[in-house]
């Protein structure tokens, strides 16, 4: 499995809309792994493929797997870093689609991998039915609630170009980006 660079706001490619995938074939679920061991390389519970540079309808999440990093010493020259994943749960999504939420809302301080170190209180449908492929291309529904229904929507929102600042008022939202690119502008 490989680690895959992400895309980081502000590239235009985030707001672009994915496409459906035909089928989910060997090359699909390995996207799909390495997908899954980027986020949790970058300690994340969820990440769609656009993210990656991927226009295609796919998605990983894992919200409850607990994760260390050990040094691996035969990595030739160098040293690397690789993770150690414990109580993983993985869900593999391809071509997932909401097919029901509630009107009940829930409110979640969301941070994103494309959005490093911006974190921001999103309101969205509580529980939610998603319809999708499963790394196998089977037909699969999955009902959410509680982080789990935030972190699909969240994902599932990137597959439609919209990232989470986009439900935040223009002011709000200026202002974490222009304090992204300040702590961006600090690493370089």
């Amino acid at each position: 499995m490989s680690i895959l660079p992400l895309i980081i706001s502000p590239d235009p490619l985030l707001k672009q809309v994915a496409k459906e995938v035909e089928k989910v074939d060997a090359e699909l679920q390995k996207l799909m792994d390495d997908m899954l061991q980027t986020m949790y390389h970058e300690k994340g519970i969820g990440l769609a493929a656009v993210q990656v540079g991927v226009l295609k309808r796919i998605l990983v999440m894992d919200v409850n797997y607990e994760s260390g990093r050990y040094e691996n010493q035969g990595c030739g020259d160098s040293h690397c870093e690789e993770v150690h994943v414990e109580d993983s749960s993985p869900i593999y999504m391809v071509n997932p689609k909401i097919i029901k939420s509630s009107a009940e809302l829930s409110t979640f301080s969301e941070g994103c991998l494309s959005f490093p170190e911006i974190r921001a209180e999103i309101k969205r449908p509580e529980k939610v039915e998603v319809e999708y492929l499963d790394y196998h291309g089977k037909k699969q529904i999955l009902k959410a609630d509680g982080i789990l229904a935030t972190c699909v929507q969240h994902e599932i929102d990137h597959l439609n170009g919209i990232t989470f600042v986009d439900y935040l008022s223009k002011t709000k939202r200026e202002m974490l980006l222009k304090k992204m690119g300040k702590l961006l502008r600090s690493r370089l």
